[in-house]
């Protein structure tokens, strides 16, 4: 899954018609209702305010669009089109736009919502959501700095070093590299350390 690497404006003219468009990123429904009404609120002149939202993973995705009195199918529509051929979750799309006089009909329409979803997500870049499972990898100081040196040379996340008793190396392995992270610790220390699965953890990743 993708999403937005940061929340962006951008707008558009097309035949004397303003259309601003902002993403935001959002975790559910409530926040991205949040969103919609403070930008109606703030650009009460606008002529429409037309919405797409798709939050949640691929089981349980929530999608919803609105073409807020546009002809229907014209606005929130295209516009929850980009967002699902881009495959980007968890972001609300608020397009508005001030009429500029000139009637695009149902197809140019379409483009210009379209056109103003796909230049924003441009403009704000993406980011991938990739699980990994976080595993703490308890070791001797004696041992801590060599091992933490092989863990960063051979490529893995070292997310965080705890000194105590012990030091304990927290490290971000991808649900799918497990056995494989499991493999290497063993041959790094001839079977001697196991790593403890902390739980998963979402990383946002280019």
């Amino acid at each position: 899954m993708r999403m937005i690497a940061a929340d962006t404006v951008h707008e558009i003219e097309i035949a004397r018609s303003r259309f601003r468009c902002a993403l935001v990123r959002v975790g559910d429904v409530d926040a991205a209702t949040a969103v919609i009404e403070a930008i109606r609120r703030e650009h009460w002149t606008a002529t429409h305010h037309c919405t797409a939202l798709r939050i949640g993973s691929d089981g349980g995705r929530t999608q919803r669009s609105n073409d807020d009195g546009e002809p229907a199918g014209t606005a929130g529509v295209p516009m929850l089109e980009v967002l699902s051929r881009r495959e980007i979750t968890d972001v609300v799309a608020v397009v508005s736009r001030w009429f500029g006089g000139t009637k695009l009909g149902a197809g140019g329409l379409v483009r210009a919502y379209g056109q103003a979803v796909s230049e924003s997500l441009d403009a704000a870049g993406t980011l991938r959501r990739v699980r990994h499972r976080q595993l703490l990898v308890a070791v001797g100081h004696e041992e801590a700095g060599r091992l933490e040196n092989a863990l960063r040379t051979d490529g893995h996340r070292v997310a965080d070093v705890h000194h105590g008793p012990d030091v304990t190396i927290t490290v971000d392995v991808p649900e799918d590299g497990t056995d494989a992270f499991a493999h290497w610790l063993a041959e790094r220390t001839a079977g001697t350390i196991e790593a403890v699965d902390a739980g998963p953890r979402d990383l946002y990743l280019p």
